[in-house]
């Protein structure tokens, strides 16, 4: 009735996973003929499911509105060469999971490329669109992130229209993945995974982006069927990423991917989490080596011990899990902030908290946002 798995809700009832969506807390309430409270065992206030929200959201939200095309408001152009500077720093702010810094740009960058592709004289569209597309993937990376899923649906569907009108099949492919991760925010399931599934299956392009990009949907894809507990297809397509990026040969970040071996093995730690192979994930955790990944990848360091802390989670393992969120912490402090599993694990823990055995695990709340 809620249009999970019997799966799934045999895990949350065993206490192996948490609901982590307020939305999906709602349905369940809304079946049961109970509210949120009853079910959550605290009030929302004290532990708000929802999401802290960066600087800057709202002037991205005003930004996606300007329409400078339109009339609407009046933006000086930028020099190309400026705008895919910034374009640049936003994806290399992101992944190093500086998203203050990161949403801090994006408002003057959303304005500029759509006067540059404004202003742009026909010779030079194609490469103020491929630009405009990079720009919005970014921007949908980030509200996806930080933000509301519809909000990133629009940023997103930005960037595949651009992406349209440059004729480029690498960034369509780039852009079907934020659209994909957005409706992955807004829990709808079954056009994310036919959208990361069907591009996926129609990338031809062997180059280095063009691998790298397929291979990343295929890991969204495999996330998407952990979700619903389909464990044979997300090894699936686990399995054929790895062999993408054994053809790709190299950690490398092609199309502001992080796709490689390295990032195909933590999503394989992700993958065992999210099916609930605590142990597993655990074990592939402990052999995973991220010293390959290139230096700024500071978010997929910290997933790592995101993931572990949720293996270890379901074992009740609290000590290890704070250590874990501790380490991803010192790794990128805010990646551990906007992150809706790490929020749902404290305050878990704060429910039987231990203070001899879990002594940082106040402050770690309080730094995180959920305790005030």
């Amino acid at each position: 009735m809620v249009g999970r798995s019997e799966s799934w809700l045999s895990q949350v009832e065993r206490g192996i996973r948490s609901v982590d969506r307020l939305s999906v807390l709602i349905d369940i309430a809304r079946v049961l003929k109970t509210d949120v409270e009853t079910l959550s065992g605290h009030k929302m206030a004290y532990a708000p499911n929802g999401q802290p929200e960066v600087e800057s959201l709202d002037e991205i939200r005003d930004a996606l509105s300007a329409y400078p095309g339109l009339g609407l408001s009046e933006v000086r152009t930028s020099p190309l060469p400026e705008i895919e500077q910034l374009t640049t720093e936003v994806h290399r702010r992101y992944q190093a999971a500086d998203y203050g810094a990161a949403a801090s740009i994006l408002p003057r960058l959303i304005t500029s490329t759509e006067a540059v592709v404004e202003d742009s004289a026909s010779r030079d569209l194609p490469a103020a669109l491929g630009v405009q597309a990079q720009a919005y993937v970014a921007a949908a990376k980030l509200v996806t992130k930080v933000g509301d899923g519809q909000l990133a649906w629009i940023a997103a569907d930005r960037a595949a229209n651009a992406a349209m009108r440059a004729e480029s099949p690498v960034l369509k492919a780039m852009a079907a993945y934020q659209v994909a991760c957005a409706f992955l925010k807004m829990d709808r399931i079954e056009q994310a995974e036919h959208v990361a599934a069907t591009t996926a299956e129609n990338i031809l392009d062997d180059s280095p982006a063009g691998i790298s990009v397929q291979g990343a949907l295929f890991l969204i894809g495999s996330v998407i069927a952990g979700r619903r507990s389909d464990r044979a297809e997300a090894t699936e397509r686990l399995r054929r990423a790895e062999y993408l990026a054994d053809a790709l040969g190299t950690d490398g970040n092609y199309g502001w991917t992080a796709f490689g071996p390295t990032n195909v093995a933590i999503h394989q730690v992700s993958a065992a989490a999210e099916l609930g192979d605590a142990q597993q994930a655990i074990s592939k955790a402990e052999a995973l080596d991220t010293d390959g990944l290139p230096d700024g990848l500071k978010s997929r360091r910290a997933q790592v011990h995101i993931d572990t802390a949720w293996a270890y989670s379901q074992h009740r393992e609290d000590a290890a899990v704070v250590i874990n969120l501790m380490e991803a912490e010192r790794v990128a402090p805010q990646a551990l902030r906007y992150n809706v599993i790490v929020r749902e694990m404290l305050r878990e823990l704060l429910k039987r908290e231990r203070r001899s055995a879990t002594p940082g695990l106040r402050q770690l709340a309080k730094r995180a946002g959920v305790l005030h």
